[in-house]
Order: C-alpha cells, then structure tokens, then sequence
C-alpha cells in the first residue's frame, strides 16, 4: 500500500499544484501523510519537526549565506538531525504510552523547505487537503 499511496499522492500533488498553485509540502509527502491518517500524533510531531526545522534554517541564515540547493541542503539535514534528537531524547525518558516519532527522515525537511517558498499556512492548508483526497482515494479503490 507504500508504493499506492506515494503513486497517487504525486498524482494528485501535481493534480493540486497545477489547479491551485500551491504545493503540498513536496511531491512525495501526501502519500506518507496519508498512510498515517489515523496516527494523529505521529503527524503532529512530524509538523513540529517541521516547524523547527524551517525556524532554524531562517535563524541560521541571518548568520551564514544560505540560498537555493545550500537552504535545502539545510533544511534536509536540520529536519533529519531533529527528528533524530527528539527520538533519542524521547526514547531515554519514558512517556505515558505514547509514541511520539515523526514520519520519515526527510518528510520534515521537504515540508519545512516548502514552508519557506509558499508561507506555512498556506503549505499547511495544502498538505491536509491532498493527504485527506489520497487517503480517500486508497480508502475507496484498495479496501484493504
């Protein structure tokens, strides 16, 4: 159902961004948003994963050159060296049963690279839309 989802989530991704002009967070990243619909935490950690990993790279390029494949490089590597601090962290102290991991190791970048480009909100706004429309699209046709 992986292979599913991100197939149809580039289809209606491009679909989206072609009718409305917004880009849901990256080609990829409704297919992946969509298989964990029904893991609401994992997606909100994914999201503050985001979130801090755009916040970082605008900090960081008030005090070094970051533009073009060098800012996405840095969102990449922030996004990805985040999630694994807030999983190691979360690891060593116990919480009550939850699990708080994000999606993906790259998914956090690509959203918070598309947060630069377009605005969060608006980026936000987006990826729920086409998350919601791929996850109806595999609810309907795969039933499994």
């Amino acid at each position: 159902m992986i292979y599913q989802a991100i197939g149809i989530g580039i289809v209606v991704s491009f679909a989206f961004y072609e009718i409305v002009g917004l880009s849901p967070g990256g080609i990829v990243v409704p297919g992946y948003i969509a298989l964990f619909l029904d893991q609401p935490i994992r997606i909100l950690v994914t999201l503050l994963v985001a979130l801090l990993t755009y916040f970082s790279v605008k900090t960081l390029s008030n005090y070094i050159i970051l533009y073009g494949r060098r800012r996405f490089l840095a969102m990449i590597l922030i996004g990805f060296l985040l999630k694994w601090l807030i999983e190691e962290i979360i690891i060593t102290i116990p919480v009550s049963g939850i699990e708080l991991r994000s999606i993906g190791y790259i998914i956090p970048g690509l959203i918070a690279n598309e947060m630069r480009r377009q605005g969060i909100f608006p980026t936000l706004y987006s990826l729920a839309i086409v998350a919601v429309i791929v996850r109806l699209i595999l609810l309907l046709f795969l039933k499994s």
